[in-house]
């Protein structure tokens, strides 16, 4: 069959019912979703999409089939990104899929307190570290928006190190480096040197239920749960940071909304000065900074 002649499907009806089933799954912004997932059959963004759709353009019964396949598996609230194997952050586009964290928009002002830290450093080639980097979301946006900075990177999950590797590589900045390693003892060669100290790290109490199945069956566990509290790893990362960082030097640390004043009572109890909470877009509460003494 010549290709003009070809079983064909009105784009705009296949999205239709694409969020329609969709939004029936519960998933939060079933029209978002659906574009998405067609562009990523289709090829080009999400824009070149709507605009297909809008002058009557079709699929083909082919990438229809495929847009169904992808739709079924989004309504069992399999993330958007592990179907796309995408997931934007800030400028960057970033490899993700199962085994690793993927980043989220509120995790963004927590690489832009860093960046705002790295890029006020006094010295021409300061030092950050991003200790637990995942797919590399902070370290990457540190290492090319402040290029004369020098970044590394630990990651101790096996699964999550694969992703964050391949992103390191497809970056391809020059000033980032990678290691697999244990947190607690991360970059020794580093100690006193460094001028900013990222993390996002566990932080979900454990016997605490994420609300979206999204987090729950599909976010790797070690990223998600900290200990009793959920401020096990940040303990940890208090005393590395007085170890890694220079005096002055900044530490930055993701929470979730409530966890902004025992986490400055910890850092404020081991000697951290001016510690201080701020929130995300939403006016969550979401990172929290201290200055090492």
């Amino acid at each position: 069959m010549s290709p003009e002649l070809q079983p064909s499907v009105p784009l705009s009806l296949a999205l239709r019912h694409a969020a329609e089933r969709l939004a029936q799954a519960g998933v939060s912004d079933p029209q978002v979703d659906a574009e998405l997932l067609a562009a990523h059959v289709l090829g080009g963004g999400r824009g070149e999409l709507q605009a297909r759709a809008l002058r009557g353009d079709t699929m083909s019964e082919a990438d229809a089939a495929s847009l169904d396949a992808l739709v079924a598996r989004r309504a069992t609230r399999e993330p958007l990104q592990h179907l796309t194997g995408r997931a934007p952050f800030r400028h960057l586009e970033l490899r993700v899929g199962p085994g690793v964290f993927v980043p989220r928009p509120e995790t963004e002002i927590v690489a832009q307190l860093a960046i705002d830290a790295l890029r006020a450093a006094a010295s021409p080639s300061p030092i950050a570290v991003d200790l637990g980097t995942g797919s590399g979301a902070i370290a990457l946006a540190l290492a090319t928006e402040v290029p004369h900075a020098r970044v590394h990177a630990a990651e101790n999950s096996v699964d999550a190190y694969v992703w964050a590797e391949e992103n390191f590589r497809e970056t391809g900045a020059d000033n980032a480096r990678l290691a697999f390693v244990d947190l607690e003892h991360a970059f020794p060669e580093l100690d006193g040197t460094v001028s900013v100290l990222v993390s996002n790290p566990p932080y979900v109490p454990d016997a605490a239920i994420p609300r979206d199945p999204e987090v729950r069956f599909f976010d790797p566990p070690s990223a998600l749960y900290g200990g009793e509290d959920g401020l096990d790893v940040v303990r940890v990362l208090s005393g590395v940071g007085l170890r890694l960082l220079h005096p002055g030097g900044m530490l930055v640390i993701e929470h979730g909304e409530w966890q902004g004043a025992p986490i400055r009572d910890i850092l404020t109890a081991d000697g951290w000065r001016a510690a201080a909470t701020h929130p995300d877009l939403t006016l969550r509460d979401r990172a929290t900074t201290a200055l090492h003494p």
